[in-house]
């Protein structure tokens, strides 16, 4: 795996935990917005790496990408209009703005793994079931 594609996964991985905390805690207070800037910048490296990423199922005459590079930039402008609220102290509207990213973010998610051909459908459905079961023999006969 490539740098830049680690780099996105880890920041989305990190930005899923960090978001379903987010929307399961109590709201308001330092821990709130502590872990809301953690979660802006994973949220913000997650997209911005995205277009560093092309993939077959991109457009050509779009220079590959694809949809999903659309959805980071309604990731991105979703995130400074959630600051634009909280800063204003409109918490309904940055609600609105934070769980719309959040569940653009989850729908990114479910396209990638969901995909055949996808690097995380392959990593996940072909080349995690190979090696469980490759080393599974090994792993029962090491426990006898």
């Amino acid at each position: 795996m490539n740098p830049l594609t680690l780099t996105h996964v880890l920041a989305a991985c990190m930005a899923v935990v960090l978001g379903a905390w987010q929307l399961l805690a109590a709201k308001r207070g330092l821990r709130h917005r502590g872990v809301g800037y953690l979660w802006m910048v994973a949220m913000t490296v997650t997209a911005l790496s995205s277009f560093g990423l092309r993939s077959d199922i991109g457009l050509a005459w779009l220079g590959g990408f694809s949809w999903i590079h659309g959805l980071s930039l309604f990731t991105l402008l979703s995130l400074v209009l959630a600051v634009r609220y909280a800063i204003r102290r409109d918490f309904a509207n940055h609600r609105r703005w934070v769980l719309g990213a959040y569940m653009g973010l989850a729908g990114a998610g479910v396209a990638a793994v969901a995909a055949p051909e996808r690097l995380m459908n392959t990593l996940l459905f072909v080349d995690l079931p190979r090696v469980l079961s490759d080393g599974l023999p090994a792993m029962l006969a090491a426990l006898i």
